[in-house]
């Protein structure tokens, strides 16, 4: 462990439940966690054991029930969904097992939109774009559709 590395992620005492009518479901129990700047982490586990709703915290796409989470220094957990919004568009990235592109929408505006909500002027979207299309191999898939591509 990189222990002179920023602190990026800290979980403190993380918890999630999930109550509906007739079950109370525990997803995370007191979770603890801290991810240092270049550091490279795996979440692993059976299913079932809570790696997705770990995930969907992490992302900012759900809050815990209990615990602090502090990202870059500034606690996230209960940010109103206008602020979390623009702190996933800024500071998180997802990488999906599935595409969860826009059908509607080729590779490169699928690619654009999130650059286009942070109010980026259209050259320097274009530029970033393909930089970063060339850098996965799929310059040349720029105007293809998601119904066009395999996996």
């Amino acid at each position: 462990m990189n222990t002179s590395a920023q602190t990026l992620i800290h979980l403190d005492g993380v918890t999630k439940v999930f109550f509906t009518d007739e079950v109370e479901t525990h997803a995370l129990a007191g979770i603890h966690l801290e991810i240092k700047s270049g550091e490279y982490i795996a979440i692993a586990g059976p299913s079932g054991c809570g790696k997705s709703t770990l995930l969907s915290i992490l992302g900012l796409l759900d809050s815990p029930t209990e615990g602090k989470y502090i990202l870059n220094g500034k606690s996230v957990a209960d940010l109103p969904l206008s602020e979390r919004a623009r702190v996933r568009n800024r500071e998180i990235g997802f990488i999906f097992q599935s595409f969860n592109l826009i059908g509607d929408l080729n590779v490169y505006e699928n690619v654009e939109l999130p650059l286009t909500y942070r109010g980026m002027k259209s050259a320097e979207r274009k530029e970033r774009v393909m930089s970063a299309l060339e850098k996965v191999g799929m310059a040349h898939r720029a105007k293809h559709y998601p119904s066009q591509l395999s996996g």
